[in-house]
């Protein structure tokens, strides 16, 4: 008998043996109390019941997740390898293959509490307090770019954060509106009294079959050639005036909000070195891959030598999607998918130029 078997047996055995009858039958054990089974019943519903007293923010939250959660789900909750990815996905369910996050596919924050407090971290599960559990919570949604990162959660403001899906789920009422119709003898034989036709095709892959005859190409209209008057040139016009942007504070302050979001991989300001990216001082209208001592992947190093420059318009395009925009990047990052937070980061990285 192979270990997984033996083992298998085992556990059949043991449950039989600690079952309720077996264990009243033998004096072992008593029943459990009321206040006992509830120390342990830490179930939360989608109207709230069950949250617990507590706070936390996604600033407080991010270093919770660095520690005890991005070891599988990334710095940013996009996922790693094969684990789950927690954000993103915004807009992906009518597409052939919908990415489900948190963000983007859970109807109910709660089920986020009630897994986390429950499960999580991955091999030392049911170790978080209730704040850290808002406060990771917190920083998922801010992740999903649902919250901002100073919202803070907690059993009085849970319900003021709106899931994107909410409305993406109805109850199953099969049993009153489906089970009836095969609860009858089912027939075994000529049950179809009219011809099988093909009403639909599908759409993902050609496997309907095809039996009309290839229609005929058209015959070609003889090509009719009209000589085109020649052209006069247009007066060559002046090239515009560059004008440089006037730098915006404000949208630079919004901006270094946003940044914390890039703080664990990159550094600005005096004294910013290289960590796992680049320091980016200076980088606004400068050359791609050019920060010393850095060792870029090779799409970015063949994106500098075909001539990159990181203007205003590319940063933010990189921004909203870096392995979209780059492939083979080793930017981890899901991205800013809001405009005005991809704006707000380039003018902050302005302000801390060279």
């Amino acid at each position: 008998m192979s270990k997984f078997l033996k083992s298998t047996a085992l556990l059949t055995a043991l449950a039989l043996v600690s079952g309720p009858a077996f264990a009243e039958k033998l004096g072992l054990g008593r029943p459990a109390l009321p206040e006992e089974v509830a120390a342990w019943n830490g179930e939360v519903h989608p109207d709230g019941t069950g949250l617990p007293a507590g706070s936390g923010d996604a600033i407080v939250g991010e270093e919770i997740f660095a520690d005890k959660c991005a070891a599988c789900h990334g710095d940013f909750a996009e996922g790693i390898g094969n684990w789950p990815k927690l954000a993103g996905g915004a807009d992906t369910l009518d597409r052939e293959d919908p990415l489900k996050t948190v963000g983007s596919y859970w109807p109910y924050l709660s089920t986020a509490f009630d897994y986390i407090k429950r499960s999580m971290p991955y091999g030392n599960a049911g170790t978080l307090t209730d704040d850290e559990t808002y406060a990771i919570v917190a920083y998922i949604l801010y992740s999903n770019d649902l919250i901002e990162d100073d919202f803070v959660l907690s059993k009085e403001t849970f319900f003021d954060v709106e899931m994107p899906n909410a409305d993406g789920f109805f109850v199953d009422d099969r049993a009153e509106t489906e089970y009836a119709v095969w609860s009858g003898e089912p027939c075994m034989e000529n049950c179809k009294s009219e011809p099988v036709k093909v009403t639909m095709r599908a759409m993902v892959l050609d496997v309907t079959p095809q039996e009309e005859a290839a229609a005929e190409p058209a015959a070609e209209e003889p090509a009719v050639v009209v000589a085109e008057a020649p052209k006069e040139e247009a007066p060559a016009e002046a090239e515009p005036e560059v004008v440089a942007a006037a730098f915006d504070a404000d949208l630079a302050a919004k901006g270094e909000k946003v940044f914390r979001k890039c703080k664990s991989c990159h550094q600005v300001g005096e004294g910013a070195k290289n960590k796992v990216g680049p320091m980016l001082n200076g980088i606004v209208d400068h050359a791609a891959g050019a920060v010393e001592g850095f060792k870029y992947s090779k799409p970015m190093q063949k994106a500098a030598e075909d001539g990159l420059v990181w203007s205003e318009a590319e940063l933010a395009s990189f921004l909203e999607n870096p392995k979209k925009y780059m492939k083979g990047t080793k930017m981890s990052f899901a991205g800013l998918r809001k405009e005005d937070d991809q704006l707000a980061v380039v003018e902050y990285l302005k302000s801390v130029g060279d």
